[in-house]
């Protein structure tokens, strides 16, 4: 099996799983009762919460939320600042390429509840000018979402500066969506005023993710019941979760440099290996090592994912999220691409576990598909 669809989701390091298992097992308390084993399990959750914080270098200044992923964390973030902070403002900026989690409940906003939203438009390749953000913020606005790297594209966007032009007002809050971004760039975390992640895009447990926001940001609720993680989304927490996600956090950004050295010349050997003649890249250089984003010029690329998948090999057309919603790419129309070019894009991604041998196999493979098609 050769796997490519690292950004949809990754395999559980066998360390995480032995910490999930471990306390799974062990540690039986639900972590809101008042008794010894309530106590133990609260202990486990809120050094997992230190140690995540820690990771990131934000234990002075940040908290955190467990959450089940980063929908639930996009959501939080989008809606829970919204309504908790309107009286401010009804103004919110999102790029025009976001994950479907955040664009859906900024329209939503919009649609159901009066609050003006601006999608910012991207460059040719996906990111979010920091001009583009200046020319479209305002005192009325609370609150600006554009996420670190675009998963299906792998465009990074520079974060710090644009950070910088949101905290020329102070009334206004810069969120992120990481999910692409931790633990394979660099990313200016004590800029961020709030930003979601998902623990198994880093090799976590599925189920699990967060929020982590600045201490004096305070969110209505979008779950109510027993005020638990600070009173900001009810409902039982899972000691195992978040001791697993933490640790997932953990070791993913301590590995990033070297992950990223292995991950960029995956990228670079692809690159040197498609068949441009065939193929025409949405990705450039300077995006993320970990995902390559191609068009098929004459040939549907779900023919090509099929047969692919037939021998074992594992790609995607869109990102996981949305492909089974659309037979073509948002984020490429968004970006300026002709409608042949979004509904043909075929997206490798890769993490540290991948070898040069399977991109040498994935380009034997789609060249010999490619021609199989061609001659029929």
């Amino acid at each position: 099996m050769i796997y490519f669809d690292a950004a949809a989701t990754t395999k559980p390091s066998a360390s995480v799983l032995s910490r999930f298992e471990e306390i799974s097992t062990r540690y039986l308390g639900n972590p809101s009762s008042s008794h010894a084993l309530g106590r133990e399990a609260m202990r486990l959750v809120d050094d997992a919460r230190k140690e995540m914080l820690s990771a990131f270098g934000l234990s002075k200044t940040h908290q955190a939320i467990f959450l089940s992923g980063a929908s639930e964390a996009n959501n939080l973030a989008i809606k829970g600042i919204a309504f908790q902070y309107q009286n401010r403002g009804k103004k919110i900026l999102v790029s025009d390429v976001e994950h479907p989690s955040v664009i859906a409940p900024a329209q939503q906003l919009s649609d159901r509840f009066g609050f003006e939203l601006v999608r910012l438009k991207t460059d040719e390749w996906g990111r979010v000018s920091p001009k583009t953000l200046e020319e479209a913020i305002d005192d009325k606005t609370i609150l600006v979402s554009i996420m670190g790297v675009n998963n299906e594209t792998g465009a990074v966007n520079d974060l710090g500066a644009l950070a910088n032009i949101v905290h020329r007002y102070p009334k206004c809050y810069f969120h992120s969506d990481l999910t692409q971004a931790i633990g394979k760039i660099d990313v200016p975390y004590s800029s961020l005023d709030l930003f979601s992640f998902s623990g198994h895009k880093i090799h976590g447990v599925k189920g699990s993710g967060a929020l982590v926001y600045k201490s004096t940001i305070r969110f209505l609720p979008l779950i109510d019941g027993g005020g638990q993680e600070g009173g900001f989304r009810s409902g039982t927490v899972s000691p195992a979760l978040c001791a697993s996600l933490s640790l997932a956090v953990k070791e993913t950004i301590e590995k990033q440099e070297t992950n990223r050295i292995l991950v960029a010349a995956l990228k670079e050997h692809l690159l040197e290996g498609l068949p441009y003649e065939e193929a025409l890249l949405n990705s450039n250089e300077e995006g993320s090592p970990y995902v390559v984003n191609f068009s098929l010029r004459r040939h549907k690329a779900s023919v090509i994912v099929e047969a692919l998948s037939e021998e074992g090999i594992y790609v995607s057309t869109a990102s996981a999220c949305s492909s089974k919603k659309e037979p073509y790419s948002e984020v490429l129309l968004a970006m300026g691409k002709p409608m042949e070019v979004a509904s043909n894009a075929i997206r490798v991604s890769f993490d540290e576990d991948n070898t040069v041998e399977e991109v040498d196999a994935f380009l034997l493979a789609l060249k010999k598909h490619l021609e199989e098609i061609r001659k029929r």
